[in-house]
């Protein structure tokens, strides 16, 4: 999916609210305090899609971590579909990368840039935690899996 960066990361968009919405492992619904509804999606990982094997697991796991709770958006772009693409931190927490060290969901290879994600994945990899728990086959990665499944893409 297209990125749009911005030019100015100096000036780079902050949001805050509360969660509102999970709708699966990596895309959020935040509330500002102006009522602004903001789909966000997770940046730099992807979960398994809803009927993929852990994909209802996943989305359950981020609505654990973060429905209802007051959030911080870190903005880095819009996607193509016109989501806010965003590091969520809640109380402190990176969630991107708690639902990557906890096996809900993948590195996103195509667009990661942070080097510690990749140490977080392998950690719950060899720990066989989360999708990692899966057997093999079972562990085909989202950007995989909607390739082949057309019909199931976001």
């Amino acid at each position: 999916f297209l990125v749009i960066f911005s030019a100015f990361p100096a000036l780079a968009e902050q949001l805050s609210g509360r969660v509102v919405g999970v709708h699966d492992g990596d895309t959020i619904t935040v509330l500002t305090a102006d009522k602004r509804s903001v789909r966000t999606r997770l940046v730099e990982i992807d979960a398994p899609e809803s009927g993929q094997p852990y994909g209802t697991r996943a989305k359950q796991a981020l609505s654990g971590l973060i429905f209802d709770k007051q959030v911080i958006v870190e903005v880095s772009g819009i996607d193509r579909y016109g989501r806010t693409l965003g590091r969520i931190f809640q109380d402190g927490m990176d969630v991107n990368a708690e639902m990557v060290r906890l096996g809900y969901a993948w590195v996103y290879r195509r667009y990661a840039a942070d080097e510690t994600l990749f140490d977080l994945e392998e950690a719950a990899r060899a720990a066989k935690r989360g999708l990692w728990s899966l057997p093999l086959r079972d562990q085909v990665p989202p950007w995989e899996w909607r390739r082949k499944s057309p019909a199931r893409t976001r």
